[in-house]
């Protein structure tokens, strides 16, 4: 053996070794085997104890705050009734008198008066109520609030009211009456103005209006020798911005001062519509309110050279929709007026309904009159297409004289009102005024009615039949008995107003209806004077009210 080899290997050495391997490895399989299993029995126990939860959970109740709760009504309380009667019309700012006192623009006999009423509730109990300036200063008392809570009604109800009669009006004035047995007390008002000299020569007269926060006003004229000026009144405590959309007959105007207008809290912003839309022979505004809700009108004048052209106060009507109705649309005798109208400068004359169409569609509106005897046909047809966005005027003439209700109704939805005119001589002055579209006649709906003049209640019943009662309220604060009258669809019942019931002058009248869809208007005019004011019958008092509440968290 030589001397590199190195020490010999022990006999068996390998053998250990593998022993020793196989050993360590087969502890180490044992291992994890047992981690193996481990882990399945914990993940067993886990799942086990999930099911146990989820079951428990499955039976135990679960927390409140996750409990679906039925809705339920809740009673709104009644808040004070308030409507806005606008200011007698004016001449605009910088007007000159003048030296001629002939043709002097400011008028010596102009005169303006304010009428209420403010219904009692079924126990004969007035609510207190008063009249206020626009800032909410106390002017005078219309009935002292009831010393105790009224007592429920039994039996019939006992009807009084209390009453304004012909007090000289001068500014805005507000006409304020409590909640009374649970519900919001029924008032109504106007303001009436008449002058036979200056460039507000005519007759005007309005209606008090509740403040809106949405407002459709139909018959403004900014053309040549038209004054428009649209008066918007806040009687709330909360400031409003007020945005308006303006529609000529040439589509929609922009105008940039026609958004963002503050009006504070009792006051009125006055706005000249000319400055707005300059030339405009139909102009529609539709204005919306954002805070507190707003009482809004338009006042109209014409001067024709020196000549006055009439005046008037126009008011909202109902909000655009795919039917509109107008009543007291009064006719003149065509062939006059015909001749009148071919005139220059008197072309607005002419009896004629304003369509405004504010969507993308234009609109083929039906146009139907209804008088006494039944259905007129118009000599043109009643067929119209209105364009989307602007707004159509479809002339009344042609028709014989008499009271008229017109219906319009499309597929689109679409504002209306119906210009009503007086006097036939160009030399002498003329007057105008608007019936704008009305609601449907429901039950106690309260009107006031001006004194002295002529006037007239007319009711109009597109189609199937109605009956309409009225009911007299005099100046003493008395209701008296109701009459009806049954009405034939496609008819307009005309119904003169007396000067006095029982020896008390007549001062407003409670109008209800059943049966089909009618509507109301209060026709003015002046006697041998070509005056003329047309105001539709209001919403009724708003009932007792209720409000959807969802309770939970």
């Amino acid at each position: 053996m030589s001397d590199n080899q190195g020490p010999a290997a022990e006999p068996g050495a390998g053998s250990r070794k593998r022993g020793q391997r196989k050993a360590h490895n087969q502890s180490k399989g044992q291992n994890k085997n047992k981690a193996v299993v481990l882990g399945a029995l914990s993940a067993t126990l886990l799942l086990a104890a999930g099911a146990g939860m989820v079951s428990a959970a499955s039976i135990l109740p679960s927390p409140s705050g996750s409990k679906t709760l039925d809705m339920t009504l809740a009673d709104v309380p009644a808040g004070r009734t308030a409507a806005v009667c606008p200011a007698p019309p004016r001449l605009a700012e910088g007007t000159s008198a003048g030296t001629d006192s002939q043709f002097s623009p400011v008028s010596r006999s102009a005169k303006s008066f304010l009428d209420a009423v403010v219904l009692s509730d079924a126990g004969g109990s007035v609510p207190g109520s008063n009249l206020a300036s626009l800032g909410g200063s106390a002017i005078a008392d219309i009935a002292k609030p009831p010393a105790a809570a009224p007592a429920p009604a039994s039996g019939p109800p006992v009807l009084n009211a209390g009453v304004v009669a012909q007090r000289p009006a001068g500014d805005v004035t507000v006409v304020g009456a409590d909640p009374i047995s649970g519900q919001k007390a029924a008032v109504a008002g106007l303001m009436s103005y008449t002058a036979s000299d200056g460039d507000l020569r005519g007759l005007a007269a309005a209606p008090c209006q509740q403040p809106v926060n949405d407002a459709w006003l139909l018959g403004a004229n900014t053309a040549l020798g038209r004054t428009a000026v649209l008066n918007i009144s806040n009687a709330s405590g909360t400031p409003a911005t007020v945005n308006l959309e303006l529609f000529g007959a040439h589509g929609q105007i922009q105008a940039p001062d026609s958004r963002g207008l503050l009006v504070s809290p009792g006051a009125t912003r006055s706005i000249n519509l000319a400055g707005l839309a300059p030339n405009e022979g139909q102009l529609s505004v539709h204005l919306r309110s954002s805070g507190g809700p707003v009482a809004a009108t338009i006042q109209q004048s014409v001067l024709r050279g020196l000549t006055a052209g009439g005046v008037e106060v126009i008011t909202p009507g109902a909000g655009a929709a795919d039917s509109q109705v107008m009543t007291g649309v009064d006719v003149q005798d065509p062939a006059p007026v015909k001749s009148l109208a071919d005139k220059p400068g008197f072309a607005d004359v002419v009896p004629a309904l304003q369509i405004t169409v504010p969507g993308p569609v234009d609109a083929v509106v039906d146009v139907r009159l209804y008088g006494p005897n039944g259905q007129r046909a118009l000599p043109g047809g009643g067929a119209v297409t209105a364009k989307a966005g602007s707004v159509t005027e479809v002339p009344l003439a042609g028709v014989p004289a008499g009271m008229y209700t017109v219906s319009a109704t499309s597929d689109v939805s679409f504002a209306a009102s119906s210009r009503v005119t007086r006097g036939l001589k160009a030399e002498d002055p003329v007057d105008f005024a608007w019936s704008p579209a009305a609601v449907r006649l429901g039950s106690q709906h309260v009107m006031a009615v001006p004194q002295g003049g002529t006037r007239f209640l007319s009711f109009g019943v597109p189609t199937g039949r109605a009956t309409v009662s009225y009911t007299p309220v005099t100046s003493d604060g008395k209701v008296h008995k109701a009459q009806t009258v049954d009405i034939a669809g496609g008819t307009t019942a005309v119904i003169g107003v007396p000067d006095k019931s029982d020896g008390a002058a007549v001062s407003g009248y409670i109008v209800s209806a059943a049966g089909d869809a009618a509507y109301g208007a209060l026709v003015l005019g002046q006697g041998d004077q070509p005056g003329v004011s047309v105001l539709t019958i209001q919403d009724g008092a708003a009932g007792h009210e209720k409000v959807q509440v969802t309770l939970g968290y």
